[in-house]
């Protein structure tokens, strides 16, 4: 049993490494909403908070909260990636120009979008695999359990916190702030 404990613990230390160095945020990609390749190094020095979203869920009137964030900080080197997900209950069902009509009609999303994508499982984007070794969630299990779960990343790339959905945006302000505040 100590044993099975020890190494268990020693497996949790493990971080996810390409050739000798440790990855960052910014070592991935991601496609826009329109189909851009979008590296994460765009992001080097920004405070960015990425969240998996959809248009038919509970929770989906956080992205008022989200552009509020957006539009108070984005002149101070943060931003929010927002990544579409039909994962849970089928709750973005839509293309991708469903998905960008309904947030800028809605919700006036000025913050960038991504193309839909799965954040659990074998086809899970390689960002959210990164994302979620990196902060595990409720009893340290990766899986994300709903929309609108977020993951907040320092200006070093390192990712800091994991936020559940049920998480409001302006609950993240504090967090956001103390890490604009870092050199």
């Amino acid at each position: 049993m100590k044993k099975t404990l020890v190494l268990f613990i020693f497996l949790l230390s493990f971080k996810t490494y390409a050739g000798d160095k440790m990855q960052t945020f910014y070592d991935f990609n991601a496609t826009s909403i329109i189909g851009e390749s979008i590296s994460m190094s765009k992001y080097k020095n920004n405070v960015v908070l990425v969240v998996n979203t959809a248009s038919k869920c509970g929770f989906t009137p956080q992205y008022k909260g989200l552009e509020e964030l957006y539009k108070k900080y984005k002149d101070n080197n943060f931003t929010i990636l927002g990544f579409p997900c039909n994962q849970f209950s089928e709750q973005e069902p839509g293309s991708h120009d469903e998905i960008q009509t309904f947030c800028s009609t809605n919700y006036d999303i000025t913050f960038p979008l991504f193309e839909k994508i799965e954040v659990n499982g074998d086809n899970a984007h390689p960002l959210y695999k990164f994302l979620k070794s990196e902060v595990t969630g409720i009893m340290w299990t990766e899986g994300i359990k709903w929309n609108f779960t977020k993951f907040l990343v320092n200006k070093k790339g390192k990712v800091i916190k994991r936020y559940g959905s049920s998480t409001k945006p302006k609950e993240i302000e504090s967090d956001i702030l103390r890490l604009l505040e870092e050199k």
